[in-house]
């Protein structure tokens, strides 16, 4: 295939789908920890009994179900709700269907999480609002036995193969087993897509400043959001256009089109499972005859040639922190799962700011607290992701500017007229104390607070 046939079919399956948008709709998925108050790994068949009253409880249907028979994806056909486990029964997922507004979002999410809470108590287990589980280092980090979540945690902890590659790969290929996010899909227009990617994309930093929620407690306390480290010195991130940020501007949508096709495919199904392979650029990947991959057949794993096929589109799958899906949505992925208290603040954030991509831009351009200090925006979101602030920063002026950032966000949820300028709150507490929930948790653990304390506070709804 020329490159220009893949770029056709590029825009076929990404921008397509942003024309002509009737309407315009939220997806929020909310990951979160199990957490044995024990401090004891989690006991698997409590979730899985946790699972089967869940599913009767609120009418959902099973969708996907592991090689023991265990189910870990069911759906609510009537609205679209999945409840799920993300990598491993330690990391529960709840993804909402599409909706015209928060409110309704927050109301279902409140009637799951009670029950849940409710069930695990006698256990003495909880869910909580942090982005790395507080047990980790004591929980069964083992994948979802499927051939997806299998062969995927073959694939990151395949780093070892790639010596000759000039990157730092970090020593936890089961990061998918014990990190958690909140992250939201909100319809874009093909006008408005190359604003929206670009304005976002200068905003991470100012994100990291409000959502910094993952830290690697006794290990890398001085990183507040290890989320971006996990995903960039993975596999995931042998070819940097895959995760992060972008390094470029975007402009038009053909930029958006030729940056996809810089980004690589690393896995395939063929016959029912999942082949895992070097990452290959998808350019590259179209017009090779054919290739080596590995499955899982029996416990082993076996190798097999096969053949690029156009379906294989499907297949290429990209982690930026603002990330063009099929659905005609831009999905937000780099904010930390939060305080149960504050579930609502990131869907808000990103809601509230989409439709003031011009007024953010020029803020950004004009600000001297952040920008224009000699640090491009991928720079400066590594900066702020650790707990220790640059020495030449203006704190109160950085501060101040995230203020701005709120109260521009704060116009434009008041525009859509439904009163979702309410789940803001808890960010301006935040820059009015200058804090975020990973700068907090540490202090008060600084203050001889115990974690199972902080555990039980941050998972207050």
């Amino acid at each position: 295939m020329t490159k220009e046939e893949i770029i056709s079919r590029l825009y076929d399956r990404y921008i397509k789908p942003t024309e002509n948008k009737k309407g315009s709709f939220i997806g929020v998925e909310i990951e979160m920890p199990i957490v044995n108050l024990e401090h004891s790994a989690v006991d698997f068949e409590i979730v899985h009994t946790l699972t089967s009253v869940f599913l009767k409880e609120f009418g959902f249907i099973p969708t996907g179900i592991d090689e023991q028979g265990k189910i870990y994806s069911a759906l609510n056909k009537q609205n679209g709700d999945i409840f799920s486990y993300d990598c491993s029964y330690n990391n529960m997922e709840f993804s909402f269907g599409k909706e015209s507004e928060l409110h309704t979002v927050y109301r279902r999410f409140c009637r799951y999480y009670d029950f849940v809470q409710d069930f695990f108590r006698p256990y003495n287990y909880t869910l909580t609002g942090m982005g790395i589980n507080p047990n980790r280092l004591v929980n069964n980090n083992i994948p979802i036995e499927n051939g997806r979540y299998k062969m995927l945690f073959h694939h990151l902890s395949s780093f070892s193969k790639y010596t000759c590659l000039p990157m730092y790969f970090h020593r936890y290929p089961q990061f998918g087993m014990f990190s958690s996010a909140s992250q939201v899909q909100l319809d874009v227009t093909k006008e408005s897509l190359p604003q929206v990617i670009n304005a976002f994309n200068q905003l991470e930093p100012i994100k990291a400043l409000l959502f910094n929620n993952s830290v690697l407690l006794n290990e890398n306390e001085e990183l507040l959001c290890c989320r971006d480290m996990l995903w960039e010195n993975s596999t995931h991130g042998i070819n940097p256009h895959n995760v992060g940020m972008y390094d470029c501007e975007i402009k038009t949508v053909d930029d958006i089109l030729n940056y996809i096709s810089t980004t690589a495919i690393y896995c395939v199904e063929r016959d029912g499972k999942y082949l895992n392979f070097k990452p290959v650029n998808i350019l590259e990947y179209f017009n090779t005859d054919t290739l080596i991959g590995e499955y899982l057949e029996n416990g082993e794993i076996r190798s097999v040639e096969f053949c690029p096929q156009l379906e294989d589109m499907f297949y290429l799958r990209t982690f930026k922190f603002e990330d063009l899906t099929y659905r005609g949505t831009v999905e937000f992925r780099s904010a930390c799962c939060q305080p149960v208290s504050d579930v609502m603040a990131v869907a808000a954030f990103h809601l509230g700011l989409l439709n003031k991509t011009a007024e953010l831009t020029a803020l950004m351009k004009n600000d001297r607290s952040l920008y224009n200090n000699g640090y491009n925006a991928v720079e400066l979101r590594r900066q702020l992701v650790c707990r220790e602030l640059p020495a030449y920063t203006d704190t109160d002026g950085l501060y101040a500017l995230a203020e701005s950032v709120l109260d521009l966000c704060k116009e434009g949820l008041c525009e859509r007229g439904f009163n979702e300028e309410i789940y803001l709150a808890p960010l301006y507490e935040r820059v009015k104390n200058q804090t975020n929930p990973a700068k907090t948790m540490l202090e008060r653990l600084k203050k001889g607070e115990s974690i199972g304390r902080i555990i039980n506070d941050y998972g207050k709804l």
